[in-house]
């Protein structure tokens, strides 16, 4: 599929199912590949994305591309995992003292 960069800024993103993802605001580019590597969308719908988190679609994950972008996979929901609370008494270790080589 060739397309060009500009024309898929501010296009809508569709999943399989027809649900609108959210609207393209940035495009990520492999510039070593020479090739798009995936569309950013800054504000997705929430019934998709967990938190409406801003979300990096990889390009391989597009089907078609039109007046809209319609992908050909993508996860039910993403939700965000959150960091385990640290465990109390856990602190680090103390680090072994240094010895010197005994003179004699």
């Amino acid at each position: 599929m060739l397309v060009e960069m500009t024309q898929l800024i501010d296009r809508d993103v569709y999943t399989q199912e027809g649900r609108l993802l959210g609207r393209v605001t940035n495009v990520v580019l492999d510039v070593e590949g020479a090739r798009i590597d995936g569309l950013y969308i800054a504000e997705p719908n929430g019934l998709l994305v967990e938190g409406e988190r801003s979300v990096n679609v990889p390009f391989r994950w597009v089907s078609a591309v039109s007046d809209v972008i319609l992908l050909k996979y993508f996860p039910k929901r993403i939700t965000v995992k959150k960091a385990p609370p640290p465990s109390r008494g856990a602190e680090a270790a103390p680090e072994p003292e240094a010895r010197s080589p005994r003179a004699g």
